[in-house]
């Protein structure tokens, strides 16, 4: 063991820096392993590289289209929304002048009625009035004639006497009622 160490410490060399045939041996056995692998592998891995590239193209060329459809498709939308709110819009004013027509016609039928039914009722209260005078005039006549008969101490049965007498004294009673007013 001897022997060795002082041979050892002969060769000691720069521990970063190899021997030259390792050196050329190690750069031969490089360049053949990179010319196979350039050779071999260099042409499929630039074809997947292209076929990723032009895959990342056509994906944004494809997004950029569906971009630009739905931008279109968006414009379209907006465009009906606003068609849609326009038309609401239309049709509520359309319902309110409707309405406001229909209001108003109510409101001319229900005119209508009304003076209708106070014409039908001034028209009943002048039949009344006019059945109610004549049922009068024939009770006051019976009352007069009566009581012109007890007067006069002769009896008036006679109709067309009694007829004009009492005529003449509800002539006389509506002529002072006039004068009274």
């Amino acid at each position: 063991m001897i022997a060795l160490v002082p041979l050892a410490a002969e060769e000691i060399q720069n521990p970063l820096i190899p021997p030259i045939p390792e050196l050329v041996i190690g750069l031969m056995a490089f360049a053949i392993v990179f010319g196979f692998f350039a050779w071999k592998f260099l042409p499929a891995i630039n074809k997947v590289l292209e076929e990723r590239r032009e895959a990342i193209e056509g994906g944004m060329e494809a997004a950029e289209e569906a971009r630009t459809e739905a931008q279109s498709v968006l414009e379209q939308y907006r465009a009906q929304l606003a068609e849609a709110r326009h038309e609401a819009a239309r049709l509520r004013q359309e319902a309110l002048e409707q309405g406001t027509a229909l209001k108003e016609e109510l409101r001319a039928e229900g005119q209508r009625q009304r003076e209708e039914i106070i014409a039908a009722g001034h028209a009943q209260i002048a039949a009344d009035r006019k059945a109610a005078s004549q049922a009068l005039r024939q009770d006051v006549g019976k009352l007069a004639t009566d009581l012109a008969g007890k007067l006069v101490g002769e009896s008036l049965e006679d109709h067309a006497r009694q007829s004009r007498t009492i005529d003449r004294f509800l002539s006389e009673l509506e002529e002072k009622a006039e004068a009274a007013r």
